[in-house]
């Protein structure tokens, strides 16, 4: 596969705005970063061009220097030679490739110490917006009966589903951007805010009566939007937890009359 390299400046107030930059960016194809190199697929470059110039032009404090082709070589080779296998909690290993996830960021070790204190016996578990699929094998492994894992990245679903065979964990991995049909008992949702509150209705009506939405990858300034939207959608608000300016947020759907 064919790559350019978008050299971007950037020079944010606070460390949590360039994780939203890159998170943003990401949204439009770009899928490694390198302090100052942002990698994207050259089909995806053409593709969204026009949409990255204005996005790098109307955020304060990015500059898009220039993008340049880059020599035709073997990028998950030099990927993976950089990022070998992360060891996690209970024996977990994930190989992150070219995918956010490999459990270190905030929102995810939020999640995942959740994970860790909660009883997931003969539960079914969605893991909408999977990545490295971290989160689906943590939840397999702690005794979910069935979990899904989705994302909308081929090679991360490749990724999911190479990690759950390293990890000897069966996970049914999915490539879609819609929540699959099904009732669940714990939906999981790692994702940008606004992928959140364009989901809301739909994690409503797949949750089983009592089940739970967790929803991270937003900040405390999120929170209202997501609650308000969550309890228009039948759940309430169980809690809100924190790690550093990250939030994860807890809901629960009311148990039928």
């Amino acid at each position: 596969m064919r790559y350019h390299v978008l050299h971007i400046k950037t020079d944010f107030a606070e460390e949590w705005q360039r994780d939203i930059f890159d998170q943003q960016i990401s949204d439009l194809g770009v899928d490694t970063i390198d302090a100052e190199d942002y990698y994207i697929p050259s089909e995806l470059w053409q593709q969204n061009a026009d949409e990255i110039e204005r996005f790098c032009a109307e955020t304060e404090g990015v500059s898009l220097v220039n993008a340049e082709e880059c020599p035709d070589e073997n990028w998950n080779a030099a990927w993976e030679a950089e990022h070998p296998v992360h060891e996690l909690p209970l024996g977990i290993k994930i190989i992150p490739h070219c995918a956010f996830g490999a459990g270190y960021h905030e929102t995810t070790s939020l999640l995942i110490n959740t994970l860790l204190s909660s009883h997931l016996a003969d539960k079914i578990v969605l893991d909408h917006g999977t990545g490295t699929g971290v989160l689906a094998i943590f939840a397999k492994h702690l005794g979910a009966a069935k979990v899904i894992a989705v994302d909308i990245d081929e090679k991360s679903v490749e990724n999911a589903i190479e990690n759950a065979a390293l990890n000897h964990e069966e996970i049914d991995v999915h490539l879609g951007d819609t929540v699959p049909e099904g009732q669940y008992d714990l939906i999981l949702a790692n994702i940008h805010r606004n992928v959140l509150l364009a989901n809301m209705s739909a994690y409503a009506s797949h949750l089983t009566a009592n089940g739970e939405l967790w929803l991270s990858g937003f900040y405390e300034s999120d929170c209202a939007a997501l609650q308000e939207s969550a309890e228009a959608n039948g759940l309430t608000l169980i809690d809100v937890l924190a790690n550093g300016e990250w939030r994860l947020m807890r809901c629960r759907k009311a148990a039928r009359p």
